[in-house]
């Protein structure tokens, strides 16, 4: 008999903050997104207030894709004044999701049952939009170095891959598959051996670092003889359940800083939403370097993806029994208790 399994949908995952949009896809347009198997409308409405000041600012809202009255889409919406109108009688609602207006009946009172599903949580860091259905239990996830003007800062385009949510990040947080899954990238044979991981748990997250020796293969110096090959580097995952990491890389030798992000959006059962960033500060402030980084790290995501699709099952087990652990996994393990933190307190 096997333990708990962390599906996509897993009901505990409500009580939890996600990615579900970059922020400049949500608009004065409403857009469609789903998460955890549900299927959520997403816009930017007006601030309205005559002689206040708020003329052209918007606010952004969420509603559950259904109207309460024939359960149409409201994403098949449009804006109207500060209201969102479902496309199919003209209900109108508002940011909180009350009913502002039924055309059909006049004046007439608005029947109290008559709103909108809204979230528990809605909000934006670090240029993506995050929802959270049900009071969250978790924090989001601060990366400092996002909003550093002397980092240059570089998005990858969202996948939308067939993936599990819990595998990826089991994936981002593993040292171990460098030198076998990545042999066009960053894995070499030299990094076989996972050096000593300090990891300190904090709530429903942890961070986890390792300072150790590593060939720097990208180091113009060591071409030129200014540098050795073999230097040393600090790595500094910072982890918030239950799909939200970040991955610092220090070049101790070389000089600067690279920082990568891995924000994931369980659709469904089956699929995924993955939101990759750079920001890195050792570029000289050259935009083409940083596209030539960005593609680097889509390559490198390209090549978890070609493992992670062809898993048949996409639950991550939270059994620690289930599979065969080694000290090299330490990090994975603790993500493995964490999210069985974040079950038991969402039962």
């Amino acid at each position: 008999m096997t333990g708990r399994q962390l599906a996509n949908t897993d009901p505990a995952l409500r009580r939890a903050w996600h990615p579900v949009a970059r922020s400049t896809e949500v608009g004065g347009d409403p857009i469609a997104i789903k998460l955890l198997g549900e299927h959520w409308a997403l816009v930017r409405l007006p601030v309205s207030g005559p002689g206040d000041g708020s003329a052209g600012e918007t606010r952004l809202a969420a509603f559950l894709d259904r109207c309460p009255h024939r359960l149409a889409p409201l994403s098949a919406g449009h804006v109207d004044g500060d209201a969102l109108r479902c496309g199919y009688h003209g209900w109108c609602f508002d940011a909180a999701g009350a009913c502002a207006e039924i055309p059909a009946l006049g004046t007439g009172p608005l029947p109290p049952r008559a709103r909108a599903v809204v979230p528990a949580g809605l909000t934006e860091r670090h240029g993506t939009v995050f929802l959270a259905p049900e009071p969250p239990l978790t924090e989001l996830l601060d990366v400092p170095e996002a909003d550093a003007p002397t980092f240059l800062h570089g998005l990858l385009d969202p996948v939308r891959a067939r993936v599990g949510a819990g595998l990826m990040l089991d994936n981002f947080l593993d040292m171990a598959h460098f030198p076998y899954v990545h042999t066009a990238t960053i894995g070499t044979a030299e990094a076989a051996v996972v050096h000593e991981l300090e990891i300190e748990r904090r709530d429903l997250g942890m961070t986890v670092r390792s300072r150790h020796p590593f060939p720097n293969h990208e180091d113009p110096g060591v071409a030129s003889g200014l540098r050795p090959l073999i230097q040393e580097r600090v790595l500094r995952y910072e982890y918030r359940a239950p799909f939200l990491a970040s991955l610092r890389i220090e070049y101790v030798e070389a000089g600067g800083v690279n920082v990568v992000d891995l924000l994931v959006q369980p659709e469904d059962d089956e699929h995924c939403r993955l939101y990759a960033s750079v920001h890195r500060n050792d570029l000289d402030g050259d935009e083409h370097r940083l596209a030539e980084s960005v593609a680097y790290e889509a390559k490198i995501l390209d090549e978890d993806l070609a493992i992670q699709e062809r898993y048949r099952e996409r639950s991550l087990p939270l059994e620690l029994t289930e599979e065969v652990h080694i000290r090299a996994d330490r990090a994975t393990v603790e993500l493995r208790r964490i999210l069985g933190a974040l079950v038991a307190a969402a039962d």
